[in-house]
Formats: C-alpha cells, structure tokens, sequence
C-alpha cells in the first residue's frame, strides 16, 4: 500500500506482519500529512527500500524471519534512515537492544497513534537540517536572534544558559505551534525531568516576559506543552 502526495510529505515505510495495523496506520499517517508504504515481512521492506528512498521506517519487533532487531542492525550498516521500533514487548532490556542496534527510538503496542506521530514528528526534526528565523523575533524590546543563540534588550545582551538557548531556538522554530514538555527536556539535557522544563521555561519567562506572572510571548499551551508567540 501506498499512499501519494507532495513530494515534500515525508515518506514513511510501516514494516508489520499484522496486515490490519498496517492498513490503519497508513489511514492514519496519511491523514496526517505523510506518504505511506507498508510491508509485512523484513523480505518485502528489502524490497520496498530498493524502490523508494525513505524519510523513516516504522519497524515491528516481532516479525517472522528476520525480525525487526536484526534488519535493523543490518540496515545500520548500510544505512543512516531513522527507524522507529514497534514492540509487545515493553521491558528496558528490550528497549536498550533496539537502541544499540541502532534504532531512533522505540514504542511499546499498544499505542496511541497520535504519540506515534509525535515520535515520528520529533525523530525527523532531530534527524534534519532545521532552518533559523531570518529576522530576531520580538517581544517588546526584547529581540531572539536564533542563528546566533543571542538575546538581547535594546543593545545589552542577556546571559542565556546552554539549556535556555536550545529549548529558546526549538520554540523559535516551532512557528508558534506548541512544542512538548518531553521534546523540550530531550533538546535541553534534561535527562526526562520535566520539572526542570518548568524552571527552565520560569527563568525565559522572567528575561522576555513584561509581566511573568501572565505570560504573553512564551505560552503554556496545556495538555501540549509550550508556544512562543512573539509580536
């Protein structure tokens, strides 16, 4: 199956033997913007990868043959396309093998397909060249030059930590569109403490904000996370 668009979609490969899964992940998936292929054994994804160049594969664990571990390890040696693992099989143990063998990142069934497509969204933002705002964003007289990392009032530049200026550039970048809790603690090192979002977020809020207490430039966005909206 596969679905078509615009060649600027990105172009999705979902390698599962439950053809059902498969079906309703390239409805969903399509319907989010993506093209999709799918194939049900690790024979037929060779296949597939010898006719179309991938943005990302979608890759279950468990398929019969040569399971989704070992096409992975063996694509790594040939191959940099970002590939997401699919499991029953939730154990940490399971977890660091995929990741050692290369895998981007990993989803235990069952799943909400909207996380998927998070995880997706945020593996092809890690994996890709992302483009700065041309021009500073502002808010009020404060100004975010994001290529340079640089945030300055009036002409006095403010001191911005390592974790501000990355998490201040990923919202730079999002459009005004909210960015998670959990990606904003991945980009800053935070290691998955998401309090430390929250006292990260506190402290840009006290160098960009006229009033930090009612945030009007860096938003939180509940249920989402955050959004920089600047004038």
């Amino acid at each position: 199956m596969d679905g078509s668009g615009a060649s600027a979609s990105p172009h999705v490969l979902v390698v599962d033997d439950d053809k059902r899964l498969c079906t309703l992940l390239a409805r969903f998936l399509g319907a989010q913007g993506f093209r999709v292929t799918t194939a049900a054994s690790s024979d037929e994804a060779r296949t597939r990868l010898r006719s179309f160049a991938f943005d990302l594969i979608v890759l279950d664990v468990m398929l019969p043959g040569e399971s989704g571990l070992e096409l992975t390890q063996s694509l790594r040696a040939e191959s940099a396309v970002p590939i997401l693992l699919l499991t029953a099989r939730g154990d940490p143990e399971d977890r660091i093998e995929g990741l050692e063998r290369g895998a981007d990142d990993y989803l235990a069934k069952p799943f909400e397909p909207r996380e998927l497509v998070a995880r997706i969204r945020s593996v092809l933002r890690r994996v890709r060249p992302q483009p700065t705002p041309s021009q500073p964003l502002r808010f009020g007289d404060v100004r975010f030059d994001a290529e340079r990392a640089l945030l300055l009032r009036g002409s006095n530049p403010l001191r911005l930590s390592t974790a501000e200026a990355k998490m201040l550039q990923r919202l730079a970048l999002s459009g005004g569109e909210p960015v998670s809790r959990e990606e904003l603690s991945a980009i800053s090192g935070a290691g998955g403490n998401l309090r430390s979002v929250d006292v990260q977020i506190a402290r840009l809020r006290r160098k960009i904000e006229p009033d930090p207490r009612l945030p009007r430039y860096l938003q939180t966005v509940r249920g989402q996370g955050y959004a920089l909206r600047p004038d």
